[in-house]
């Protein structure tokens, strides 16, 4: 018959490996759901990249987008757009790497800010609008959901990071080599169209 102070011990591992285990699940499902809030992310950046990617492939683009002054603005635009669509593939493969979303938080701004050059430089062109409004709704459509889309995916690594924090659950992450992760910064909405 085993003694009192053994049956202890096996209560108390069998007690210790039931936590660890939930803990472990805990965790990958926080990181589980993060990836998937990157899943809904990358799709509207990927919306972002589409818009673009449509204009260039227009049988019949807006004219004012291709005449000789505006020549920069657009390859300054398609070339941010093949920016973002680089980074998004390359962190498909880690969505989690905090490296890989800063590069992809810097490509995003740099198409944001290529965008928000034509719309500033269309309030000062005497010829009339360089984008029609109904591309800049459509854009700032995109915009508003690739914003949300950030957001989720922000306050689900969020979660993630402090659920690997939190002792002992530190140890499970340290164990099993659990990383922090980082969202995205906040993104500045789109000027309304027309505006």
């Amino acid at each position: 018959m085993p003694s009192s102070t053994s049956l202890l011990s096996w209560i108390a591992l069998a007690v210790l490996l039931f936590w660890a285990v939930g803990a472990y699940n805990r965790l990958v499902r926080l990181r589980g759901e993060a990836a998937a809030a990157f899943g809904e992310l990358d799709a509207e950046l990927t919306r972002q990249v589409e818009l673009v990617d449509a204009l260039v492939g227009a049988e019949q683009p807006p004219e004012s987008l291709f005449d000789g002054a505006q020549s920069s603005f657009w390859g300054g635009l398609e070339g941010a757009a093949a920016q973002l669509r680089a980074m998004l593939a390359a962190v498909r493969a880690r969505p989690l790497d905090p490296e890989r979303i800063e590069a992809l938080a810097t490509a995003q701004a740099v198409l944001a800010a290529a965008w928000e050059r034509a719309e500033r430089d269309d309030v000062h062109d005497l010829a009339g609008p360089r984008l029609p409004e109904t591309l800049t709704g459509t854009r700032a459509q995109i915009t508003m959901q690739c914003i949300a889309a950030a957001e989720r995916f922000s306050r689900a690594v969020g979660q993630y990071n402090a659920g690997i924090r939190q002792f002992p659950a530190l140890l499970i992450a340290w164990v099993f080599g659990l990383r922090p992760a980082a969202g995205l910064p906040p993104m500045p909405a789109p000027r309304p169209p027309g505006s």
